[in-house]
């Protein structure tokens, strides 16, 4: 029964990755995404490993979004912060440049750059994110990304990623009609659902790439998260 509810983690391509995608239907997409995060959890995954850090970073602090997408969750971490008392400058990356040149001005500043490869300076940043990414990353390039997330974070890295399940993935896929998705988002929602994590591993992923034992949680809507202190060194 687990194996036919919880299969073992795809491999299936999403139609956006392909290098030549089409850069409005990839901005249309993401649109359904930001869309599906505020419905379905995604936000609230964030925000959630997020709240306990208020108290503990500076009054103006800095976050880090990997493959920010639209930039949805760091501008409700902005929101978030403010409640605090925290000034919060969010810097999203993307892999496109078309992605970062159509999304200007949602993020404090936008850069183009490899998750693989970030191009900031060891513990530059408070906090950093990714959600909705790793899944994207097999091996020895999802190892890379969480090295590289460790290495740039200063207080916290946080993944926020999607919970492996054919029931989660047959929910987007009839959710996605009643929202009017894309095709393409449809199609893709499905294959992430199933490219995502079980606790266990994700877990071992951080583990694998970082002897670092991360919190690892279930959220509700089918996400799950990991999240850790860079350790001693970044302090």
């Amino acid at each position: 029964m687990s194996t036919l509810l919880f299969p073992p983690r795809g491999r299936g391509a999403e139609l956006l990755d392909s290098p030549d995608a089409d850069p409005g239907l990839a901005r249309r997409s993401l649109r359904d995404v930001a869309l599906a995060n505020r419905l379905f959890g995604g936000i609230r995954a964030v925000l959630g490993e997020l709240d306990p850090l208020w108290e503990r970073l500076p009054r103006h602090a800095t976050l880090l979004d990997v493959g920010t997408g639209i930039g949805d969750i760091p501008a409700r971490a902005r929101q978030a912060a403010a409640r605090h008392g925290v000034a919060l400058e969010t810097v999203g990356l993307e892999a496109t440049a078309s992605l970062v040149e159509a999304n200007r001005g949602i993020n404090t500043w936008l850069v183009c750059g490899d998750a693989r490869r970030l191009p900031f300076a060891d513990h530059s940043v408070d906090v950093v994110t990714c959600s909705q990414v790793l899944h994207h990353f097999f091996d020895a390039d999802a190892r890379l990304v969480v090295a590289e997330m460790h290495r740039v974070a200063r207080t916290r890295v946080i993944i926020s990623d999607l919970h492996r399940s054919r029931i989660a993935a047959a929910g987007i896929w009839l959710a996605s009609f009643a929202l009017d998705f894309h095709p393409t988002s449809r199609h893709d929602g499905v294959v992430s659902v199933m490219r995502g994590f079980h606790l266990a591993e994700l877990r071992q992923l951080v583990r694998d790439a970082l002897g670092v034992d991360a919190a690892v949680r279930y959220r509700p809507g089918y996400r799950i998260t990991a999240s850790w202190a860079p350790g001693a060194e970044a302090r």
